[in-house]
């Protein structure tokens, strides 16, 4: 087989572990700006079948607990509309999913719960927090 068949596929396995390594940074990124705002990490990477949250953070109230489910972008730049903009109804739809298989796992009474996306923009010079509370509802409840 030529060389240059092998190539492409090779190019893109190098590129696809760099864009889980930007994510994996972005994630530890976005569990330390939860931490420093007060909030506890609980779960890293829910799994669920194939799907997982990334961050679930718990954080206690005076009237209970507050679990935000956290859907993490990371992006190197802010282009194409920026990370938050990256989370569509479908993968609203997959984060509902799991987050009730979670709920029906580790739900305390008193706990209200919630679903933020934080972006990361890991730019070479800074790097940049966008953290969307409540930036959608629980699907399929009514």
């Amino acid at each position: 087989m030529d060389a240059h068949l092998q190539f492409p596929s090779a190019r893109l396995a190098s590129m696809s572990a760099a864009r889980q390594a930007m994510g994996i940074k972005g994630e530890q990124v976005a569990a330390r700006w939860l931490a420093v705002h007060g909030w506890e990490i609980a779960e890293r990477r829910f799994r669920n079948g194939r799907r997982d949250i990334d961050l679930v953070a718990t954080r206690c109230e005076p009237d209970g607990r507050t679990v935000a489910f956290v859907e993490v972008k990371t992006r190197a730049s802010n282009d194409f509309g920026g990370p938050v903009s990256a989370v569509n109804w479908k993968k609203q739809r997959e984060l509902s999913r799991s987050a009730k298989v979670w709920m029906s796992r580790f739900e305390k009474p008193g706990d209200t719960f919630r679903f933020d996306v934080i972006g990361v923009i890991l730019e070479t010079e800074k790097v940049r927090v966008q953290h969307v509370e409540n930036a959608f509802l629980l699907h399929g409840m009514n």
